[in-house]
């Protein structure tokens, strides 16, 4: 029989849909939708695909149970031979062990059924290898594989057994009279009943006379968790022959598997119901890997958004330091003195010679340039600003994430302290302040290039008004009427203003320094917006996308459809 190729390619979109939403975020119940997805890849990759693919392909039974319960001598019972390892110590099957009629082998080894499991003929190393034994005592159709304990002690065993039991067409479950109410078998059961696969329950070590009793209790448990159909061994205490059951003990089960084996109806009927509860399962199981998605996004939602605000409040603190005149005091308001007091402003502005003999002087004297201290001590200032708030905004975004376990968990993932600014910011932010500074300047070239103002500014220097302009921008306000006042020194004074004003006109001084300003503050939010991006980046880096959930939906819906 061939496939259904409409339902195989939605089971292959699904499959893709559930291997894309990474549920990377540690929010509640984020541990378990990962295993979920990766139970039902496994499943869909495992088992669904490959027996949709061929319907008539020989029935595998997986061998599983409880810790000691005899698994492997059921399996070496009913080839009769050694083909799996048993014994005292546990656990003891690290790799399964998979037993065929020789005619079968080619479709196990095939790496369409269980496709992760490397194949090999000899003893397996490991539980990532699938050990293939061809055994002329089974019939043609039928397979066991002996899997690891359910309740193994190596968490590596226990999710190999979990992904082999939901490649199974038919589950024999092996316990013990000691143990079989134990909790743990209990859980894998009511798992393979909510998936509707196929059971047997083989019952081992059963005490001379307590047979009645501890079976009628099990099948009592059994249609309690909704699996009182499953059929029912039972297996007494007894002398093994060479590591085998007797024929007399083991001769019944064997019969029964091999009568499965050679009815071809009773042996599809099998098959479609595990085939079928598989399927049934998936829209259930999808619906909740989609909910775990959207909580996934709600979760990235805020951590954004306790970013951004973060980010935010450090660019409005940046736009409140340029405004209320904070950065024209301390050096700044030293240096303001210094080049007014002097007399080195107005002879900056009044005197074109002035200007290249104070440069060529100082350049010989070794002494700076006429209010190139005031330019140091403002580009120290507005990056000191600048870096200040950079500082306390990823202090704040970091303090906010700590507060919830996504948000701990992905800066503990984190390559830098991101409660910190980056390395070498503060080198960047004065950078920036002197880029700015530079674009100042040309914005005076620019005004003065028009053609009323020409001439005027042509008579000053370009320097001197590009540092009246900048220090405009720390004092003034758009909203303030003019004129424009600079505070110093307890003091006020117009000069720069009244300098300004006889050049450009009053509303272009206005222009001018709006401008300014926000070419700057536009930088500082560049230089912001990169720090930021460090959180964003990490965020994105584990997030789950916000259409993740809708595309489970719809390849849910698909499969369904499909069917």
């Amino acid at each position: 029989m061939q496939s259904d190729v409409p339902l195989a390619q939605a089971l292959i979109a699904l499959r893709e849909a559930a291997s894309a939403a990474p549920f990377a975020l540690e929010v509640p119940g984020a541990a378990q939708a990962r295993d979920a997805r990766a139970e039902l890849v496994h499943q869909l990759d495992d088992y669904v695909l490959p027996r949709l693919g061929r319907l008539d392909a020989p029935l595998l039974t997986v061998v599983g149970g409880s810790t000691g319960a005899g698994k492997s001598t059921v399996v070496n019972s009913l080839v009769r031979a050694a083909v799996t390892p048993s014994g005292v110590l546990r656990p003891t099957t690290r790799s399964p062990v998979l037993v065929c009629h020789p005619d079968d082998l080619a479709w196990f080894a095939d790496t369409r059924v269980l496709p992760d499991l490397t194949r090999t003929t000899g003893a397996g190393t490991d539980h990532e290898t699938l050990q293939l034994v061809p055994s002329s005592a089974l019939e043609p159709g039928l397979a066991f594989l002996d899997a690891p304990d359910i309740d193994s002690v190596v968490a590596a065993n226990r999710r190999l057994a979990g992904q082999l039991l939901a490649a199974a067409d038919l589950w024999l479950f092996v316990t013990t009279a000691a143990r079989y109410a134990d909790a743990v078998p209990w859980d894998v059961l009511e798992t393979a009943a909510s998936r509707g696969t196929a059971l047997a329950v083989l019952l081992d070590r059963v005490p001379p006379g307590a047979e009645h009793d501890i079976a009628a209790h099990l099948r009592e448990m059994l249609a309690q968790h909704g699996l009182g159909d499953a059929p029912l061994f039972v297996v007494p205490e007894t002398v093994l022959e060479e590591g085998l059951l007797p024929d007399a003990v083991i001769g019944p089960i064997r019969g029964w598997f091999d009568d499965l084996a050679k009815d071809a109806a009773q042996r599809d009927a099998v098959v479609r119901r595990t085939l079928d509860g598989a399927l049934d399962s998936l829209r259930p199981r999808t619906t909740a890997l989609a909910a775990q998605a959207r909580a996934q996004v709600d979760a990235a939602t805020r951590l954004r958004t306790d970013v951004r605000a973060a980010y935010e409040s450090a660019l409005a603190e940046v736009d409140t330091g340029m405004r209320d005149g904070v950065l024209l005091r301390g050096e700044v308001l030293a240096r303001w003195q210094e080049f007014v007091g002097t007399g080195e402003l107005l002879r900056t502005l009044q005197d074109r010679v002035g200007r290249w003999r104070d440069r060529f002087t100082a350049a010989l004297m070794g002494r700076p340039r006429p209010g190139s201290d005031l330019t140091v001590a403002l580009e120290s200032g507005v990056a000191l600003l600048v870096d200040s708030a950079a500082e306390q905004a990823a202090e704040r975004a970091a303090t906010t994430w700590r507060s919830s376990a996504a948000g701990a968990a992905l800066l503990r993932s984190a390559e830098e302290r991101l409660d910190r600014v980056s390395p070498g910011f503060r080198a960047d932010a004065e950078r920036t302040v002197r880029d700015w500074q530079a674009a100042v300047l040309d914005l005076v070239r620019r005004e003065g290039g028009e053609r009323r103002t020409t001439a005027r500014v042509a008579a000053y220097s370009v320097n001197a008004t590009g540092l009246l302009v900048m220090i405009l921008v720390f004092a003034t306000t758009s909203v303030m009427a003019p004129p424009i006042e600079v505070a110093v020194a307890g003091g006020t004074t117009v000069l720069s203003q009244k300098v300004l004003e006889a050049m450009f006109g009053d509303q272009a001084v206005r222009a001018l320094a709006d401008q300014a300003r926000a070419d700057l503050l536009d930088r500082a939010a560049a230089l912001l917006g990169r720090e930021e991006a460090r959180f964003v980046g990490l965020l994105e880096r584990y997030a789950t996308r916000p259409d993740d959930a809708t595309a489970l939906d719809r390849a849910a819906a698909a499969v369904e459809r499909a069917r």
